[in-house]
């Protein structure tokens, strides 16, 4: 019996129903519904007989559709391939997809504007957001590849840096966790660009236009005008999938693919 209701409880409301009626709706042993069971079936069956239709257009309707937040980069290099799969089990899947950093994306998932955000997760979501941490990536400063730097270290040791910090939005996942990272080492660095996006950051340092702060992300491979430099001692960032309320079968499918293809960044 689904929803948790027990055949007592069931036999209690029938009962109960006689009782209110003043009629028999069905026999015992064996089971048969009488006149007035049939009547009252008849009546009763076209609204019962549509729940899984409303059921189907409250989850998105039969062609299943989902709407996704997300990164350039993780639309462009990921969603793709996620797609693919999920299309195997859902094949009239329809999709929508919207380019944003954390910030955004979580309105939009409080706004009801998409189903799914794919992107880096830092502190604790907002109340009603579900998060699910993937994957974790370092993070590295960019330089031209002509720039004398060597290393990170060589940095580190000038006490107060000069040159200039090409960053994202200061509320960003990426820029607080560097920023937390150089305050233990005693480091003062003030950034002195920003861009809404990795890609314009590599744009810019490609260009000589200071130092980037990216990340190192598996399968993605930087511009041939640029080296990173690794980061020892800091602490990754973490990305992860979040959602408002209960997923639905095609919302679980992605989410479903998200954590196979995460295993396969740390294999």
């Amino acid at each position: 019996m689904p929803y948790g209701i027990q055949q007592p409880a069931v036999s209690s409301q029938i009962i109960q129903l006689e009782e209110s009626l003043g009629v028999t709706l069905f026999k015992r042993r064996p089971f048969e519904l009488t006149a007035a069971g049939v009547e009252l079936f008849q009546f009763i069956e076209p609204f019962f007989g549509r729940l899984g239709v409303v059921a189907a257009k409250l989850l998105g309707g039969t062609e299943h559709r989902v709407r996704v937040g997300a990164s350039e980069i993780f639309l462009r290099d990921h969603l793709p391939a996620l797609v693919e799969r999920v299309r195997k089990q859902f094949p009239d899947l329809k999709l929508t997809m919207r380019e944003g950093y954390y910030p955004q994306l979580e309105a939009s998932l409080l706004h009801e504007e998409i189903d799914l955000a794919l992107t880096l997760i830092q502190d604790k979501p907002k109340a009603g957001i579900h998060a699910l941490a993937l994957a974790k990536f370092p993070l590295v400063p960019l330089v031209n590849k002509d720039h004398q730097l060597k290393s990170a270290d060589e940095l580190w040791k000038q006490q107060r840096i000069d040159e200039p910090l090409i960053h994202l939005a200061p509320s960003s996942a990426i820029r607080n966790t560097f920023k937390r990272g150089i305050a233990r080492l005693g480091v003062d660095w003030n950034p002195s660009f920003g861009a809404d996006s990795l890609n314009l950051i590599e744009t810019y340092v490609a260009s000589g236009y200071g130092i980037g702060l990216s990340l190192q992300i598996p399968n993605r491979n930087f511009s041939p005008e640029l080296r990173a430099l690794p980061l020892p001692g800091f602490d990754p960032v973490t990305f992860g999938v979040l959602w408002c309320g209960r997923l639905s079968p095609v919302t679980q499918a992605f989410v479903d693919q998200l954590q196979l293809r995460a295993k396969s960044f740390v294999s």
